[in-house]
C-alpha cells in the first residue's frame, strides 16, 4: 500500500481546535456546534507551512458523541463542516474528513447502530488506511498528528510517522500529564512548531 503523495493526517480536538468548557458546570467536552469552534494557536500557520511544502492535509477523527447520546450524527457533520470552511478562510484546503462515531459501550439514548467494535475507532488505524487509499498516499512520507497517544498508535499501525501536540499547560483531557509516551517521532507544545519541525525534516524514502 504506496500511493505517491505526501501527506499529513490530523486529528481533531486538541490538536486543531480547542475543547469546549462549561463555565457554569466545569464539564469540558469537544465541540459540537459551529460556534464553539476555537483554531488553536498556531493552527492556520502551521497548516499553511505543511500545505505550502507539498502535503495534502485531511482529519481523521473520533467523535463518539451519537454513539453516546449526546449529540446526533448532524452535529458531527455540521461542525467538521464547519471547520473546513473556517481553515479555507485561512487558505487551508482540507482534501478529506473521515469520522468514527463508534464508541464501545455507547450512553442512554445513543444510535445503537454505532455502539460496539470496529475497526476505525482510534487507536485502530482504520481511518488512516481509508485516507491513503483514498488520496494515494506514500505512507512512508506521511504524518500523523495529534494530542494524545491513541493518535500516535493509530499513525503508526498505518505506516506513517507521528507528530504529538504536547503543551503541558494544557492538560485537562490529557492523558499525557507525565510526558509523551508511545515514542512518537516528535513533538513540541504548538501546532506550528511541530509543523516547522517535519518540514525540516528530510524526506523519508523507506
Amino acid at each position: 500500500m504506496s500511493g505517491s503523495r505526501r501527506g499529513i493526517v490530523l486529528d481533531r480536538d486538541g490538536t486543531l481546535v480547542d475543547v469546549v468548557r462549561d463555565e457554569d458546570t466545569g464539564v469540558i467536552t469537544t465541540a459540537f456546534h459551529p460556534s464553539q469552534l476555537r483554531l488553536l494557536p498556531g493552527v492556520a500557520a502551521g497548516l499553511a507551512l505543511l500545505e505550502g511544502a507539498g502535503f495534502s492535509l485531511s482529519i481523521a477523527t473520533n467523535q463518539p458523541g451519537p454513539a453516546k447520546g449526546q449529540f446526533k450524527r448532524d452535529a458531527v457533520a455540521r461542525t467538521n463542516d464547519a471547520l473546513v470552511g473556517m481553515l479555507a478562510q485561512h487558505g487551508v484546503t482540507i482534501a478529506k474528513v473521515v469520522v468514527c462515531m463508534h464508541h464501545p459501550e455507547g450512553g442512554a439514548g445513543g444510535d445503537a447502530s454505532l455502539v460496539g467494535p470496529c475497526a476505525c475507532r482510534k487507536p485502530q488505524p482504520g481511518m488512516f488506511i481509508e485516507l491513503i487509499k483514498a488520496l494515494d498516499l506514500d505512507p512512508a512520507s506521511s504524518w500523523a498528528i495529534g494530542d494524545t497517544s491513541s493518535d500516535v498508535d493509530a499513525g503508526r499501525a498505518a505506516g506513517l510517522s507521528t507528530a504529538l501536540i504536547f503543551d503541558t499547560r494544557r492538560c485537562e483531557l490529557c492523558p499525557l500529564r507525565g510526558g509523551p509516551s508511545g515514542a512518537p517521532d516528535l513533538h513540541a507544545a504548538r501546532f506550528d512548531e511541530v509543523a516547522a519541525a517535519i518540514v525540516a525534516r528530510p524526506i523519508d524514502v523507506r
